[in-house]
């Protein structure tokens, strides 16, 4: 596997960290951005890289610009929406070749969906969430899936049934309005770190396991329509 660390250029005097891996004989690039409280070499997010590229699906993880500079505070829409530009046209750079999804983490997802419905990301075949944040713990709410509507690629939301920023009833009905864009998969026990009790006879390296499975035969599905 070609692994290749880089520097992204977001806009004058900003700049982020990236890395794109790519196994041999790849078939698709997934642009992965990170959750609100870790950045790209989270150990979640290396598992995500490194299990779809044993599935022939290369990556590019990023940082945000806040991320990069060691704050907690996340950035401005306006910015990560930029970052997440980015990183996508990186990626369509480095490996033409290859058809584009994009998504990430909870925060990450989140800032790709609203940059997609803002303007379509050049060569994005889908979106692929780990976790969409839909609402704060204890807070339900669908309010931020509204954009969603505006997006026209097939969306995968993985989540788990322990969520406390996806309640389920709620996820059932914003995916069911979307229609057919839109896949839902839940994985049993796991909450939004998709980390399971073990009283529930499951592991986080099962659910791993399921959810690259599952993001690696749906971008086939997509690949293949």
């Amino acid at each position: 596997m070609s692994t290749q660390p880089l520097s992204i250029e977001v806009e004058t005097g900003v700049r982020v960290s990236g890395l794109l891996q790519v196994p041999a004989h790849a078939r698709a690039c997934y642009v992965l951005a990170h959750g609100a409280g870790a950045g790209m070499a989270h150990p979640f997010m290396a598992a995500v890289a490194e299990g779809l590229a044993e599935r022939g699906i290369a990556s590019l993880r990023y940082q945000f610009p806040y991320m990069e500079q060691g704050s907690r505070r996340p950035d401005t829409p306006r910015l990560a929406h930029a970052t997440v530009r980015a990183a996508v046209a990186e990626a369509a750079r480095r490996r033409p070749e290859l058809p584009l999804f994009a998504g990430g983490k909870s925060f990450g997802g989140r800032m790709t969906s609203q940059a997609q419905a803002q303007s379509p990301l050049p060569g994005v075949h889908g979106l692929a969430f780990l976790g969409f944040p839909l609402h704060p713990p204890k807070k339900p709410s669908d309010e931020r899936a509204a954009h969603l509507s505006d997006i026209d690629v097939p969306m995968l939301f993985l989540q788990g049934t322990r969520d406390e920023l996806g309640q389920m009833d709620l996820m059932q009905a914003v995916v069911q309005r979307l229609g057919a864009r839109a896949t839902l998969r839940w994985s049993e026990h796991a909450d939004h770190s998709f980390h399971v009790l073990v009283r529930s006879g499951r592991n986080d390296a099962e659910v791993m396991e399921e959810l690259l499975g599952t993001m690696a035969t749906w971008i086939d599905g997509v690949l293949d329509r």
